[in-house]
């Protein structure tokens, strides 16, 4: 009887410390929403958002402002370069360990962000994935960009249809990676992914935020308006010697070195942001919806958001 109760006593201990997650496609105002609850709760804010994590894209992945990284302390935002080769493997480890600290004194921490798999990787975690040799991703990179996303689809369905039929075959960096591992390995990538979730010592809570279609595409226009305003141009003419890198092959930015690579007019590029924007919009919705974890609500339910978190 007496071991029963010290037993049930250890896992309410345990159950004291949690993350709240809040996700949602882009520009759905994950951002305020975060900052809103961590000063609630008087904690601080884990981003996995994996455009943010680079200093030198300050526009293009739309970062939480210098003002709203003074009101709360965040932490994985612009603390890497785009020179630096970083993975959800990665971003598992150097977190896990992050939330650890922060739990000797926050009870509750505030995670934020679009990145689904990095929120997997949070929440179910990865199995190690091997090193890949440099020579082997710059020879990829290289012949992807030469012969485009059809050629990279192909050579993934190929080498590796089970991974094939469960990724997003629009994304070349998922792609590229299940490439990078076989070309070093010999093995499929989906040999190395288990369906075992690893067990966390914290409670996860779920938030995804979500709003009329038409209301958030008027949205990600007007962002993209705004960024242009506030100097994108510059921001990606600075960074065409690193247009190579993995970082920067994202939306924002692949459309605008098209621009200055002379492959299409600057309003074609602006054009293609939107378009592009929305599409994974409406990916990260598929991707977060597949969780019947996460309780939804529209942006606008401020007070009966933090009712159901308990603030």
């Amino acid at each position: 009887m007496l071991l029963t109760i010290l037993m049930n006593l250890m896992s309410m201990k345990k159950n004291t410390k949690r993350i709240i997650i809040i996700v949602g496609p882009t520009a759905i105002g994950k951002t305020a929403l975060s900052i809103d609850i961590a000063k609630s709760l008087n904690t601080e804010i884990i981003s996995c958002d994996s455009r943010q994590f680079y200093k030198e894209l300050l526009i293009g992945a739309a970062p939480p402002s210098s003002k709203e990284l003074a009101t709360v302390k965040h932490h994985f935002i612009q603390h890497l370069s785009v020179n630096n080769d970083y993975n959800a493997g990665a971003f598992e480890l150097d977190t896990i360990e992050k939330i650890e600290e922060l739990h000797k004194t926050k009870d509750t921490i505030v995670i934020v962000g679009g990145s689904g798999l990095y929120v997997n990787a949070i929440c179910k975690g990865f199995d190690k994935m091997p090193e890949i040799p440099l020579d082997i991703r710059e020879s990829l990179n290289e012949e992807f960009s030469k012969k485009g996303i059809s050629w990279l689809q192909e050579k993934v369905k190929e080498i590796d249809p089970v991974f094939f039929e469960n990724c997003d075959t629009k994304n070349p960096q998922r792609l590229l990676r299940a490439l990078e591992v076989y070309k070093t390995t010999g093995e499929r990538f989906s040999s190395f992914k288990s369906e075992t979730t690893k067990k966390r010592p914290f409670e996860i809570v779920k938030i995804g935020l979500s709003t009329d279609r038409k209301v958030l595409y008027k949205r990600i226009n007007t962002r993209v308006d705004k960024m242009l305003e506030n100097g994108l141009l510059e921001e990606v003419e600075s960074l065409i010697p690193f247009q190579h890198k993995n970082a920067l092959k994202t939306v924002g930015y692949k459309e605008i070195f098209a621009f200055y690579n002379n492959e299409c007019t600057l309003e074609k590029a602006v054009e293609n942001i939107k378009q592009n924007t929305r599409r994974f919009a409406k990916r990260q919705l598929t991707w977060f919806r597949k969780d019947e974890k996460t309780k939804w609500f529209e942006p606008h339910q401020l007070d009966e958001i933090k009712r159901f978190i308990g603030v």
